[in-house]
Parts: C-alpha cells; sequence; structure tokens
C-alpha cells in the first residue's frame, strides 16, 4: 500500500520468456523488467529455482537459462560483475534488456502503466508470473 498522496510514476515492463524451440515461437514466462524514469528505478525478477526452471522450460541447456537469467538480473541491478552493460544508464539498461531477439531467452513487447511504488509492481508482476506457471 503506498502512502497518502504518493506521486504517481508512468512505468514499463517486459515480461522474459524462455523459448526452448525459437523457431516454433513457444515458451514461458520466467521472469520480469521494470523500469519507471521518474522514480529512477530499474528492477528484475527472474525465477532462479533450477527445479522451476526444469518444469517451466524442458529442452532448454539449464545452466545456460540460469546464467541468462542471472545476467538478466544482474544487468538490471547495475551489478559491475555483468560488464560493460551494467554501467550504462537505468535507461538504456531497460532498453537493452527489452531489445526483441531470437534466441532461447526472449523479452516480450514492452507494456505500460502508472504506479505508486515501482518495487511493489514489480513483485505484484513477479507473483503473476510465477502464478502463471503453476509455481504458487
Amino acid at each position: 500500500m503506498s502512502a497518502p498522496g504518493a506521486p504517481w510514476h508512468d512505468f514499463a515492463y517486459a515480461w522474459i520468456r524462455a523459448v526452448p524451440h525459437v523457431h516454433l515461437d513457444t515458451g514461458a514466462t520466467v521472469g520480469v523488467v521494470v523500469h519507471a524514469p521518474t522514480a529512477a528505478y530499474l528492477g528484475a525478477h527472474v525465477i532462479d529455482d533450477p527445479a522451476a526452471l526444469r518444469v517451466l522450460a524442458p529442452g532448454i541447456d539449464q545452466a545456460l537459462l540460469a546464467r541468462a537469467l542471472a545476467m538478466i538480473d544482474g544487468i538490471a541491478r547495475g551489478d559491475a560483475a555483468c560488464g560493460a552493460l551494467a554501467a550504462l544508464p537505468a535507461s538504456e539498461r531497460f532498453h537493452w534488456l527489452t531489445a526483441p531477439r531470437s534466441a532461447v531467452v526472449q523479452p516480450s513487447a514492452v507494456h505500460v502503466g502508472r504506479t505508486h511504488d515501482p518495487a511493489a509492481t514489480l513483485d505484484r508482476l513477479f507473483a503473476l508470473c510465477r502464478a502463471q506457471g503453476g509455481l504458487e
């Protein structure tokens, strides 16, 4: 719950999908990235449970998938261990993380909304992600 009179922030978000067979364009949602520039917020939540990932994304090299998801989380946080991308400004990191690609880990289209609390919105969206995969 946000504080009375808390400011509204526009935000953008994209789902992160694991796509075992890129040519079939089917996959499972395994995370979400949220960016609210006016709140100086960029965050990501990804499923990091190996057993859950095996269920959601059979047929994908699980170690490779786990590393890719960890990089998404690290880049969103600006973790220097994730290389030069993590050093970019938050808006550039968000655009890089959500750029369309033909790979085993893909972002959805970017969606928008308004929130008083971007971190709480990220938590709510991630809960939806987990529920969609039957993990809750």
